[in-house]
């Protein structure tokens, strides 16, 4: 089975459905980027900046078709009469499908793997062909990516043998996941933004200098000056009252 490598269409479409901020696209693709061929297409890895664009360009479609979250029709991804390259015309939606779970277990270093319900998963993307064919688009799919599956004792299903009703595990084979990259990707981002974030504090501190904490001042009322609130009212009254819980004496 031919492996699968993805295009900046796949990479756009994972940045939709999962959400990904503005902010981060950019360090997104620069670490798919630096992958190189292992997942992406020879020719997006000559140059990043023409990487980015293409990703951007595909970003803007995808806008512009309805494609904009996890909420987003699957069929959005593709273009309309456009030919799957891994499973029958049929099953387009599911090699859509795992395409963006893929790269979301690339993505993740630190996520093993994800639970998923293939039997369901037929009619949450609408796909209506016949059973033994869909079966067959699954254990194709996986292959083709690199995933192995299995129950959920962590123990290898056979998808050949059919598609059981049930939550199976789905990772990334070993072979596969080793020869990524083994830091953890969004690690490495959070420790870079603090690292940002540390520097522009300290580059703050060098042009303004500390900034001298305010002293806490209380205004005074106004009408209130040379007054003494708890001196008036009626003395009579205010020596009569007891305190509460306190028995009253003789008067």
């Amino acid at each position: 089975m031919r492996k699968y490598i993805y295009n900046s269409r796949d990479v756009a479409a994972y940045f939709k459905y999962f959400s990904v901020p503005n902010y981060l696209e950019v360090s997104y693709m620069q670490y798919v980027f630096n992958l190189g061929n292992k997942v992406l297409a020879e020719p997006l890895t000559r140059d990043f900046e023409s990487f980015k664009k293409e990703v951007y360009r595909e970003l803007y479609y995808l806008w512009a078709n309805g494609f904009e979250n996890e909420k987003a029709d699957i069929s959005k991804m593709t273009t309309e009469g456009e030919l799957t390259l891994i499973c029958d015309q049929e099953c387009i939606c599911l090699e859509s499908y795992m395409k963006l779970i893929c790269l979301h277990l690339i993505f993740s270093g630190n996520l093993p793997y994800i639970t998923l319900n293939f039997t369901g998963l037929m009619t949450q993307l609408g796909i209506k062909c016949g059973v033994e064919l869909y079966e067959d688009n699954c254990r194709k799919i996986c292959e083709s990516l690199q995933l192995e599956v299995k129950d959920s004792f962590g123990k290898p299903f056979d998808l050949s043998l059919g598609i059981p009703d049930e939550l199976l595990r789905v990772s990334l084979n070993s072979e596969f996941r080793q020869s990524l990259d083994t830091r953890n990707f969004k690690e490495t981002l959070r420790n870079e933004q603090m690292n940002w974030l540390k520097d522009l504090k300290d580059k703050s501190f060098k042009l303004f200098g500390s900034i001298p904490a305010r002293k806490k001042t209380v205004k005074s009322r106004s009408g209130s000056s040379g007054k003494n609130y708890r001196n008036q009212g009626n003395t009579a009254v205010r020596n009569s009252a007891q305190p509460k819980g306190t028995p009253k004496t003789g008067r």
